[in-house]
């Protein structure tokens, strides 16, 4: 990643191809099995967005994707979400140990039928990680560097909350993990760690409320 590289139209055109994407999967949404539609729609705006920067950029180092980088953004993701899940751990338990349940603070309500629970975990414990982080590490945060780490991390941040709303209450979970996948990011300087760490806490938090429900 490199800052200020990311160019306006790159961003413009990401955009504009996210909308479309989105208000094609509206006019579908009454043909196709909800989660399948989601997976779809999440795989070709990725795919979407990760050839027009190609295209327009010249190459992906602008969203911190580079082919020489994959085992180190591999390693560094993994380190990543070992450490923010004994960070987790610990605030967990003193949460319990003050007479609180942090589970309600993570629990996420499922689908129920085994076919159904293994394409909720498929598409938002993978494919949405991916596209997320894409979209608001690879190019908001891409774009909102040239302003400096701290803008890029709060803005970035910030509208990774607003496009996720809580149902009540202050959304911890967005404002942590958006935060955490930022400054992973700018640590890094790799997507591959924000979109592992990003993917594994889904999964955790997804794993915890199957068994909590």
């Amino acid at each position: 990643m490199e800052a200020g590289r990311l160019q306006t139209k790159t961003l413009i055109v990401c955009l504009g191809t996210v909308i479309i994407a989105e208000a094609a999967a509206r006019v579908g949404s009454g043909l196709f099995h909800p989660m399948i539609l989601s997976g779809l729609v999440r795989l070709v705006e990725t795919t979407l967005m990760v050839t027009t920067v190609l295209l327009l950029e010249k190459g992906l180092a602008p969203i911190g994707l580079t082919g020489e980088g994959i085992l180190r953004g591999l390693r560094a993701g993994c380190i990543w979400s070992a450490g923010f899940g004994v960070i987790t751990l610990i605030g967990f338990s003193l949460m319990a140990w003050a007479g609180m349940n942090p589970l309600a603070l993570i629990y996420t309500p499922l689908p129920t039928g085994p076919f159904d629970r293994i394409l909720f975990f498929l598409v938002a414990g993978l494919v949405g990680p991916v596209a997320e982080e894409v979209f608001f590490r690879g190019l908001l945060y891409g774009f909102f560097r040239q302003w400096g780490a701290p803008a890029a991390v709060l803005l970035s941040t910030l509208l990774f909350i607003l496009a996720h709303p809580a149902p009540s209450g202050v959304p911890i979970t967005r404002i942590v993990g958006g935060l955490v996948f930022a400054l992973a990011y700018e640590v890094e300087k790799d997507l591959l760690a924000p979109i592992i760490i990003h993917a594994s806490a889904n999964t955790a938090i997804f794993t915890l409320s199957l068994i909590q429900g």
